[in-house]
């Protein structure tokens, strides 16, 4: 009855335990934890305006805006703070009266020396000016830079537009027609749009040929919008939807999908996000509830700087793109970051798309960044895991703060990083200067992926790098695909970049078995030879890796300490050994003497005569001549292998 109840104890306290770690390890381990001392030091402050590899040292680095009115540059660094402040363009620099409003690195010169761009507004004029500075050998001409003799009524989009690996600018100058920009000034479309301002246009593939081309959103009235699409400029009027933004996602198709955060009133009291699916006109609702207990939150659209946008990322490595947004509290006047995770649909709304989603309301570390302005993703410590930037407005500065939160979320999920500009495709064993910038900011290059998860069902993603420029957009310069708990090769990865008007091949390659949590930088070189493209592999070891290799350790360790102890109980046994030789029972009985030890040895049954040795009791060693039944096999002190008489 004792042994019984202590059994009923035992199974009890094992439950308990279970209950512990089933419902504590899903929140801790998906817990953010702030990490901004460790990264900026005292240096958190700014408005983080772009991403990109700078110093060509395979780390991305940030550029920040201070003061309306100067660029810093903070380049990575493998020793706290791992983000230092290194290169620095000052207001003195520009005209008086010129505030900051964008940053777009890109290599605007064809030399694969990562350029900045800038856009401004000088003397409050509402029309942006925008200003080149030409990048050497990891830094910046101060003396010699650019600034463009035409203006723009909106930040500019950039884009390959002509598929030469050369970033330019799309915008709508104080001329009339839209017009595009390289060095000389050409028109882009043959008809007169009226652009949304400010615009959320995009460069990006929505066809499914890894080609990317223009998405471009435009105000027919003051209440509608209209998307044209232009691929190898071509226009097409796919979707409509009033007092909207434009925004891209995919939903695990493989096709770029249409999402568009609105508002449902005039004062915007109540909002909402919907989708259409790529080639569809139905606009679906993806995103109707905003209430949390008593407060109900809402898109700020009246605020249109920086615009409300939608930041995305796959939070938890499932292979479906979450989002970051900040909303405004109706019943009050904060504003807080939250995130959207992506999560199949479970009502009637949403049937058709498959896809919604989920505010995590009770997120405590973003919730407890008051008056937040803009929230996004970013890979900090390069693993590949995306962690959160979240941007704040603190009373009586007129800078942001910047607040840095690691994602410590850990599920056993899967990635791939890719990487679509190695060397920006203009060179590779003749690059200026003998350097190699590993990426240099390009956008258009196009990835997506075909694999198989562990049910056997067909897994399909993709996504565009860099496929907007304007209004914070703050899209990193490399893309990460989540695979799930899939830890299968991925059967089909294909990367492809814009190709020039008239030219037919597409500009592809397919790369098969790739390792999963690995990042895969492509060289498109040349560019229009898909055939010589090369790609370099780089490993990033997960915590299921250690885990795996603690857990053989500790069996091996178990496994000899079962040996250790088995071998230990055979030293100590006196008692009789039985041995099979072959096929002859000997019986050997032990009997200590003062001077040696002996041993007898009986036999029923012998065979032929041998000198083989045995190994008896443990340690000595005996060898057998004349093998005879009652014969005597001695050993004396000082002898390795007594004979047997």
């Amino acid at each position: 009855k004792t042994k019984a109840v202590g059994r009923r104890m035992w199974i009890f306290r094992c439950n308990i335990l279970a209950f512990v770690l089933f419902s504590v390890g899903p929140d801790s381990a998906s817990a953010l934890q702030d990490v901004t001392a460790e990264l900026f030091g005292a240096e958190n402050y700014g408005t983080v305006a772009a991403f990109g590899d700078f110093y060509a040292d395979k780390q991305t680095d940030m550029f920040i805006i201070r003061g309306q009115s100067e660029l810093v540059i903070f380049l990575a660094d493998s020793k706290t703070p791992y983000f230092k402040p290194k290169i620095n363009i000052t207001k003195d620099i520009f005209p008086r009266d010129t505030v900051l409003t964008s940053v777009v690195p890109g290599d605007y010169d064809g030399d694969s020396q990562m350029d900045v761009l800038l856009t401004a507004q000088l003397h409050k004029s509402k029309m942006t000016t925008v200003f080149i500075f030409w990048g050497n050998n990891q830094t910046l001409d101060m003396s010699q830079w650019l600034m463009l003799n035409k203006t723009f009524t909106d930040q500019p989009l950039v884009m390959d537009f002509n598929g030469d690996m050369i970033p330019d600018i799309f915008g709508v100058t104080d001329s009339a027609p839209p017009l595009y920009t390289e060095v000389l000034w050409q028109k882009a479309l043959n008809s007169s749009v009226n652009m949304r301002i400010p615009h959320s246009n995009a460069f990006i593939d929505l066809n499914k040929d890894l080609t990317a081309g223009d998405a471009l959103c435009s105000k027919s009235t003051p209440e509608q919008i209209r998307v044209i699409l232009m691929i190898i400029f071509q226009s097409n009027i796919v979707a409509s939807q009033p007092n909207s933004l434009c925004l891209f996602l995919a939903d695990g198709d493989g096709y770029q999908d249409h999402l568009l955060p609105v508002c449902l009133d005039d004062t915007c009291h109540h909002s909402a996000i919907y989708m259409a699916k790529s080639g569809s006109k139905e606009w679906v609702p993806v995103l109707l509830d905003f209430q949390w207990r008593e407060t109900i939150w809402s898109f700020d659209l009246k605020k249109l700087s920086p615009p409300v946008a939608l930041h995305f990322g796959d939070y938890n490595l499932d292979g479906f793109p979450d989002a970051l947004v900040v909303l405004h509290n109706t019943s009050g006047s904060g504003q807080q970051a939250f995130l959207l995770e992506n999560v199949p649909c479970n009502n009637a709304s949403c049937h058709s798309v498959g896809r919604m989603f989920y505010i995590h309301w009770d997120q405590a570390d973003l919730g407890a960044i008051q008056n937040a302005v803009i929230a996004t993703f970013f890979d900090i410590y390069e693993d590949g895991i995306l962690d959160m930037l979240v941007l704040s407005q603190a009373e009586g500065k007129s800078d942001l703060i910047i607040h840095a939160l690691k994602n410590n979320y850990e599920a056993d999920a899967y990635f791939v990083k890719v990487m679509g500009n190695g060397l920006s495709g203009l060179c590779f064993n003749n690059c200026p200067d003998n350097i190699k910038p590993f990426g240099v900011n390009q956008p258009g290059p196009y990835v997506m992926y075909t694999t198989t998860d562990s049910n056997g069902n067909l897994k399909n993603a993709s996504a565009g790098q860099l496929s907007q420029s304007a209004h914070f957009s703050l899209q990193l310069p490399y893309t990460v695909l989540g695979l799930g708990r899939s830890a299968n090769f991925l059967d089909h990865l294909f990367v492809g970049i814009p190709r020039p008007s008239g030219e037919t091949e597409i500009r592809k390659k397919e790369w098969t078995a790739i390792i999963p949590n690995s990042q895969l930088i492509v060289i498109p070189f040349p560019n229009n030879q898909p055939r010589s493209w090369s790609a370099k592999l780089y490993l990033t070891p997960s915590n299921s890796v250690l885990l795996t290799a603690v857990a053989l350790i500790g069996v091996c360790v178990f496994i000899l300490g079962i040996i250790g102890i088995l071998h230990w109980r055979e030293k100590v046994r006196t008692h009789a050994h039985m041995l099979t030789y072959n096929g002859a029972v000997i019986y050997c009985f032990r009997e200590r003497e003062r001077e040696r030890t002996k041993k007898t040895c009986y036999s029923r049954k012998y065979h032929h005569r041998t000198n083989h040795e045995l190994h008896l009791s443990g340690s000595d060693y005996y060898s057998l001549r004349d093998f005879q039944p009652g014969s005597e096999c001695t050993k004396r002190k000082g002898q390795k292998s007594p004979l047997c008489n």
